[in-house]
């Protein structure tokens, strides 16, 4: 299908050497005071994970960000052209929470990015859209789709967070590919370039489908539970991740399936750290016999045999319904890192706004992913855990990350850096813009942090945070570098341009739980009685943006 698309978009892909890495600078006397402050005042870290974003598409119009008002975004696929309606395109709002799912496979990917020109998203969608079958009124959409955008009015709760704390708008997807190189990236910064060195005839297919290293792709994990049992699954993953620096001296207990980080295992032990308790929550997930609302590839853990068979790590997996609860009852522990994952359907009662039969039915998911979750539906599930932290008592030495996995195959304007070639030759990473939003007392108050960053800059951020080494300098992943974990990466932040100094310091004051509040009757009521207006926001102007192009719709006919 790839040499099919890039035939019609005579698109020739042709990509420079990465650099060579670079290690992690000495952290100046300035610095590390900062550093001690961080680690006094922040004990408790939440990441809520979602799904399928591109930076555009969802703050393409928020104001002092890298937007689409910029001159940056005039040079790099503002206007593409759409054949099926013989028409040229410029982003547009919309105000559909419910949104078809567009192609977000890695040769697609690299295909719309087009060596950074970021302007072939139209044509791309359309032409591979015709190639699976679809009709032209449906590839059409689903093209202009990849034009659209949503503002305050649509997602206030997510505007909301970023005017209030921190967002930062530069920050990459670190794969080309779809949901699962994501997850996988976020815990290992990496998808298996590791493994793809110590065993090179692991590489995957050249055509990018099927198991191999590194990770590129959504097959389903090695390991249950399933929904329903996979015909073809992934190997198993055998390189060091956050789930065992954050053991400690606990990784001997990673007893099975541990070969591929013997070594890592047993310098963790001598180091004597405690280790930080976590959890994975996750919408859907039960031991035996996952709902319906469950991803099975969503869950990285379940890619990793050393984290799944051995009931020290895998006894930190939970159903999303039991997070609230252990918040409130304040059974976290004196420090903890807490993963958030929505599903297919929502375990909350929540419906999407619009009464048509076909999105009641297909749109209850609040994992963000288009084609099956109500943009709307996603940001309560946000807003619901956001909530439970801010009334608890672990608001006062709490830090929020909300990350998206992948861009979903919607426009974003940024070029993506360059990271190590993937056995296709084209660069591993880093893919496009996605959104982030750090929310904390802690935070810089209506911050745009512009340094770059990517999933492997929270691996970083959990190093100084709890004082980890790092990934890379691990013995067994060490010996392989450059390829492997980038989370020694001096190109990459460690995420605490978001944090303020003076309010770490204790020289002003943090921000109170009070700002980070929604009340409860508009987080359960749908459409959101929140706006731009009530939030006070004016999103910018974008120069020469149409109306609705026509032929456009937000989802495909399903005649």
């Amino acid at each position: 299908m790839h040499r099919f698309v890039a035939a019609l978009c005579a698109v020739v892909l042709l990509l420079s050497a990465a650099p060579a890495r670079s290690q992690t600078p000495p952290r100046s006397d300035e610095n590390a005071s900062f550093v001690a402050n961080l680690r006094a005042h922040v004990k408790h870290v939440f990441i809520i994970y979602q799904e399928n974003r591109s930076f555009d598409s969802y703050f393409g119009t928020f104001p002092g960000a890298d937007n689409l008002a910029s001159p940056s975004a005039q040079r790099h696929g503002f206007r593409q052209y759409d054949a099926l309606g013989n028409q040229w395109v410029t982003p547009f709002r919309i105000a559909d929470p419910d949104v078809s799912d567009a192609n977000h496979a890695r040769p697609a990917l690299i295909t719309k990015a087009d060596d950074g020109r970021m302007d072939l998203y139209v044509a791309t969608q359309e032409f591979d859209a015709l190639a699976d079958g679809q009709s032209r009124e449906n590839a059409q959409r689903m093209g202009l789709l990849t034009m659209a955008h949503e503002d305050c009015d649509t997602i206030p709760f997510l505007w909301k967070y970023a005017n209030t704390f921190a967002l930062y708008d530069h920050f990459f997807q670190g794969m080309y590919g779809p949901s699962t190189p994501g997850n996988i990236d976020l815990i290992a910064a990496q998808t298996g370039q590791t493994q793809w060195a110590r065993n090179p005839k692991e590489r995957v297919a050249r055509n990018d489908r099927g198991p191999g290293e590194p990770v590129v792709d959504d097959m389903d994990p090695p390991f249950g539970p399933y929904r329903a049992q996979p015909h073809h699954t992934q190997l198993d993953q055998t390189y060091a991740n956050i789930f065992l620096t954050l053991s400690g001296k606990t990784a001997v207990d990673a007893r099975k399936d541990a070969a591929g980080v013997r070594q890592d295992i047993g310098a963790l032990a001598r180091m004597g750290r405690p280790a930080i308790p976590w959890g994975w929550y996750q919408e859907g997930y039960h031991a035996k016999r996952p709902s319906q609302a469950y991803v099975t590839h969503h869950n990285a853990l379940q890619y990793f045999g050393y984290l799944r068979n051995n009931p020290h790590f895998w006894s930190g997996v939970h159903n999303i319904r039991a997070l609230v609860p252990a918040i409130e009852h304040g059974t976290l522990g004196s420090h903890s890192v807490v993963f958030v994952k929505g599903g297919y359907g929502n375990s909350f009662g929540w419906k999407p706004a619009n009464k048509n039969p076909e999105v009641q039915r297909n749109f209850q998911g609040d994992d963000d992913h288009p084609g099956y979750s109500d943009s709307q539906l996603s940001e309560s599930l946000v807003a619901t855990v956001v909530n439970a932290v801010a009334h608890s008592k672990y608001w006062h030495d709490s830090a929020i990350f909300v990350f998206w996995d992948d861009s979903e195959g919607f426009y974003d304007h940024v070029p993506p850096p360059q990271f190590e070639r993937c056995p296709d030759g084209h660069p591993c990473g880093d893919g496009p813009r996605v959104p982030a939003l750090l929310i904390s007392p802690y935070a810089k108050s209506h911050a745009i942090v512009s340094e770059i960053s990517d999933h492997a800059s929270f691996a970083k951020f959990l190093g100084v945070l709890f004082n980890l080494p790092a990934l890379a300098t691990l013995p067994d992943e060490a010996p392989f570098m450059p390829e492997g974990p980038r989370d020694n990466d001096s190109r990459l932040s460690d995420l605490l341009g978001a944090f303020d100094a003076a309010r770490l310091a204790g020289t002003q004051a943090p921000i109170p739980a009070s700002a980070a509040e929604i009340p409860s009757s508009v987080v359960d009521s749908f459409p959101a009685k929140m706006s731009c207006s009530t939030l006070g926001i004016t999103p910018v102007t974008i120069p020469g943006e149409e109306t609705l192009p026509a032929g456009f719709a937000p989802r495909r006919s399903r005649r």
